[in-house]
Parts: C-alpha cells; sequence; structure tokens
C-alpha cells in the first residue's frame, strides 16, 4: 500500500504534536508536586522559616537567610531537586505555622517547630533533626534567678504560639507573671530594658540571641534543661511521600557530616554544646 508524501508528513506532524504533548505534561507534573516526586526541578518551593532567630533562622537587613534551620531547608530542598535560587523563604511566626500548612502557603516548615501530640492532630512531621532544651535568658548581672522557682511573682516573656510560656505558667511558675509578645526581638527589648526579667525558649535560641555581636555581655542563659523539645520538619497532614523524602534527606545530612557542620558554623560562637542528631522517629 502506497503512501502520498502528504500523508506522510501528516502523520508525522500528529506524532511530533503527540509527543510534545506527553513531555509538556510530565514537565507540568513535575513542577506542581512542589518537589515531592525527586529530580531536578524547574519552578520554586515556598518553605517557612523563622525571620527572627539569629543562629536558626534570620533574615538579614539585606535580604538574606542565615542560620542552622536555614541551612536544613536548603539541604531538603536540594534532595527534593531544588537548587538554592529556586527557594522562596516564608517567615513563619509561630503563631502562624499551622495556618500556614494547611492553607497550602508553604511546602514545608523548618522553624524551630517543636513536635508535640496538639500539632499533630493538624500536621505531620518528619525528623526530628535536632533536640534542645527548654531555659532561662536574663541579665548577665542578675543573680536572683537561679532555678524556675524563682520567676515566681517575676515578669516572664515569650512569644505567642509558643510551648514554652505555657509549660512554666502552668506546671513549674505558676505565679509567673506572663506576658506574650509577637517575636522573640520585642522580648530581649523588654529584658534589656527591665521591663521584663526573663526570656524563655528554647536554649538553642536563646544561645543565638546572647551571641550576637550587639548583645554580647548583655545576657546569660541561666543553664536549666525544664524540657526536651525535638525540632521537626511541620507538612501538611497525610503526606507520607513528602515525609519519607524529608526523612531520607534529614539522615544523609547527618550521616554525610553536613549537620554538625551547620550546628558549629551557627551555633558554635555561643559555645552551645549540642545534643547528638536525634534519631528519626516520625512516620516510621
Amino acid at each position: 500500500m502506497k503512501i502520498s508524501k502528504a500523508a506522510a508528513a501528516a502523520a508525522v506532524a500528529v506524532a511530533l504534536s503527540l509527543t510534545a504533548t506527553a513531555c509538556g505534561g510530565s514537565e507540568k507534573d513535575a513542577a506542581s508536586d512542589g518537589g515531592a516526586s525527586g529530580g531536578a526541578k524547574t519552578d520554586k518551593i515556598v518553605v517557612g522559616i523563622k525571620y527572627d532567630q539569629p543562629g536558626l533562622g534570620l533574615k538579614t537587613p539585606d535580604g538574606k537567610f542565615t542560620g542552622f534551620d536555614v541551612d536544613v531547608a536548603t539541604y531538603i530542598a536540594k534532595e527534593l531537586g531544588y537548587q538554592p535560587d529556586q527557594i522562596e523563604f516564608k517567615q513563619a511566626p509561630s503563631a502562624e505555622r499551622e495556618n500556614l500548612i494547611k492553607n497550602g502557603d508553604v511546602k514545608f516548615i523548618a522553624a524551630t517547630y517543636s513536635i508535640n501530640d496538639k500539632r499533630k492532630e493538624s500536621v505531620d512531621f518528619a525528623g526530628p533533626y535536632f533536640l534542645a532544651h527548654q531555659d532561662l535568658l536574663v541579665r548577665a548581672d542578675d543573680t536572683s534567678i537561679t532555678k524556675v522557682e524563682d520567676l515566681n511573682k517575676k515578669k516572664l516573656c515569650s512569644v505567642t504560639g509558643s510551648t514554652s510560656a505555657q509549660n512554666i505558667k502552668k506546671t513549674l511558675a505558676p505565679e509567673a507573671d506572663l506576658l506574650e509578645l509577637g517575636g522573640y526581638s520585642e522580648c530581649l527589648s523588654g529584658l534589656e530594658n527591665k521591663k521584663v526579667d526573663a526570656l524563655t525558649t528554647d536554649n538553642s535560641i536563646l544561645a543565638g540571641y546572647a551571641a550576637q555581636e550587639k548583645n554580647k555581655g548583655k545576657f546569660k542563659l541561666v543553664g536549666l534543661s525544664m524540657s526536651n523539645e525535638n525540632y521537626g520538619i511541620g507538612l501538611k497532614k497525610g503526606d507520607k511521600e513528602l515525609q519519607t523524602k524529608i526523612n531520607a534527606a534529614l539522615k544523609k545530612m547527618v550521616e554525610d557530616g553536613s549537620w554538625q557542620k551547620a550546628v558549629d558554623a551557627n551555633l558554635g560562637p555561643a559555645n552551645y554544646k549540642n545534643e547528638p542528631a536525634p534519631q528519626i522517629t516520625e512516620g516510621s
């Protein structure tokens, strides 16, 4: 059976069209999955971090992002197929983290996000990837606070949505005068100006503030371990595929030495003695 040149040309055109459509569809699918399928991506990934935590998650005046959580998020994104210039960092205040995840505003959150049962009702976690302990930051010349009970009748500051202040108020020092503000920087200003007597949160966060050049000599850690805070990567509930991929990235980060290198670079200047990388328990 003979085929005319015109018919042959038409057949080739149809075949090329179908091939292009198929390829276009797979590229779109890869780009729209937000990094869940692996391989190089052509879109961006939105990641939630803190903007006001020196040593962990900080947005500098020139618009750059630094800190241990930033390094962890960047490593995870790389393992998901994204280069640093494809990452869009979004501010994730403590009180807004669950909403940012549930609304799809971020793909995942790395923001000193302690894993607990209440939060797991709304979101899932990967990790944990870091173990911190709740402590107190006080003025360097203050000798009146050496144990948590000393906070009774004193003014204590923490951020809205944090579990740290509630932990003290409910069980450890119920007579503390609790003030909750929008960010740790506000609490730190209150501490410096003697409007509050202590700031409480994780020792890793407090160490980051105390180590800042402008704060050297002004504050000190009391040295308490009032709780264990296992930091996890927050993600949308039910996204088991992404959870598995992030867990694999965290394990790799520890095994290749990048995890300890990031800890030393970001928290080492404060003489912070970190716990070893915790075993991953979420999703297992």
